[in-house]
């Protein structure tokens, strides 16, 4: 047959999912697939700390913690712990990854150019999970402050549009409301939002040194008396859960493209940032059982404005806690959904996703119309689904997505060992191994709706890829 009458055959499926993107192809300066604007470079390395830190300090903290103090009573500050060295673990194994490929997409692109197409697709699709659903489980728990705050006039928001179906409600209008916000702010440019972002971060650690300075003024050694009533089952079951309360950390990886030195200053906010979170939390944990007696925290509360109203007895102080904590929120919501859309920014250049989704705004440079697809999507979700179903199920999205991680660096190590690297894990091969264990062992303890609800998202995933991914891969395409 004639040279130009044949027609190139697709790879196999197999040779297809080993496929790897090589390392050198995403570069910041890159420009898109169409050859349009690029992202800008504007972040440093203060801005990709607040990232982090504002992806990860909110609803975990805030409303979560009611949930995990009867599953291990005031061992809960040990839950934290647990969940904590396992967040470190694999934010260590981040950390050299971005100092390694530093382009936005976090662990997709990581998994992408060490272990092959279809490990980059399944890690793609549970970034969705951990972010997108994220977004609206964090949005979810700001409808509860919203009523703490107005509970100081007496005044509460109608359950129709205060709660979800099945919680009682219709939609949750406020968590709806703040994604909406959310879109609007990330629109006009990285460099804005981050610095929205900055001041979120600045108020609501404020927050939390506030609560802890309060509770200890009612702290009682006696309330950590029995240590952990529901023994280590119930420490580990808190312990997956509290997960929940670290996710975001990573949203700093997915800012590669956007950072003015990627690998020097992404390893170091991914460090800092876990560090900064994990000392908050024990403190938090601490100075709330001392404060109040495990058995007094029921789940769907918003405990610690409850806690700081019953301590100081002043309404006023409650209901500045109670808008503050919704700030906090709203900077959960801001970053998280920052990463969702530069995630598929890197997925639609890709082509594993409609390019809409990637498309790069020459105005504002960058991805107007993605952002606002997902901010719609998002909102529907936090308005019509219950915060439980939501925390489990971006939990066992973000497990599996760090494993890979801690799985990536030892590929690369063992497969790129002249690779450029800005950062080390210390104790190689030690570290990621543990890292993926740890990972592996909070995510057995989830339940089983969780797993069968983690089984569908996957089964989905992979008609998704079979049907639009498969056939517009740019890898497979140029190969």
């Amino acid at each position: 047959m004639p040279a130009e009458l044949r027609v190139p055959s697709r790879p196999s499926l197999v040779a297809q999912l080993r496929a790897r993107k090589p390392l050198d192809a995403p570069t910041a300066d890159d420009v898109t697939a169409e050859g349009g604007p690029r992202l800008r470079r504007t972040l440093g390395v203060w801005h990709l700390t607040a990232i982090s830190i504002g992806a990860t300090l909110g609803t975990g903290i805030l409303v979560v913690l009611g949930t995990a103090v009867p599953l291990a009573g005031p061992a809960v500050w040990i839950s934290f712990v647990l969940a904590g060295v396992a967040a470190l673990l694999s934010a260590l194994s981040y950390a050299e990854m971005a100092g390694s490929v530093p382009v936005s997409g976090s662990s997709y692109s990581y998994a992408y150019a060490t272990l092959g197409e279809g490990i980059a697709w399944v890690c793609g699709w549970c970034l969705v999970l951990e972010y997108a659903v994220s977004v609206a489980a964090v949005a979810v728990g700001a409808g509860q402050y919203v009523n703490e705050a107005l509970d100081v006039f007496g005044l509460a928001l109608p359950a129709a549009i205060a709660e979800p179906p099945g919680a009682g409600g219709v939609l949750n209008l406020p968590a709806a409301v703040l994604v909406v916000l959310a879109t609007l702010v990330l629109v006009p440019g990285a460099r804005e939002s981050a610095w929205v972002n900055t001041l979120l971060v600045v108020v609501k650690v404020g927050l939390l040194v506030f609560f802890v300075a309060v509770a200890f003024t009612a702290f009682s050694v006696g309330n950590f008396e029995p240590l952990a009533p529901m023994g280590a089952a119930g420490v580990s079951a808190a312990a997956s859960r509290l997960f929940f309360s670290y996710i975001g950390f990573d949203a700093a990886s997915t800012a590669g493209e956007e950072a003015r030195d990627a690998r020097r200053d992404l390893p170091r906010a991914i460090i800092a940032s876990i560090v900064i979170i994990t000392v908050l939390y024990i403190l938090v944990a601490v100075a709330a059982i001392g404060a109040r007696p495990w058995t007094a925290f029921t789940d769907g509360e918003a405990t610690l404005v409850a806690i700081v109203g019953d301590i100081t007895g002043q309404p006023w102080v409650a209901f500045l806690f109670a808008v503050t904590a919704v700030a906090a929120i709203a900077s959960v919501v801001l970053t998280v959904l920052y990463g969702q859309t530069r995630i598929f920014v890197s997925m639609a250049r890709d082509g594993l996703v409609p390019r809409v989704l990637g498309r790069i705004s020459p105005r504002t440079q960058t991805p107007v119309a993605g952002t606002r697809i997902v901010g719609g999507a998002v909102a529907v979700a936090a308005a019509v689904i219950p915060l439980g179903a939501l925390a489990d199920a971006t939990s066992i999205g973000t497990l599996f997505a760090f494993a890979l991680v801690n799985v990536s660096v030892i590929w690369l190590r063992r497969n790129r060992p002249e690779l450029e690297r800005t950062y080390r894990v210390p104790l190689y091969p030690l570290t990621p191994i543990l890292g993926c264990a740890f990972c592996v062992l909070l995510m057995v303890t989830l339940g089983w709706v969780t797993w069968l609800a983690f089984a569908v998202w996957m089964v989905v995933g992979t008609a998704v890829y079979l049907g639009y991914g498969r056939r517009h891969s740019v890898l497979a395409r140029a190969s």
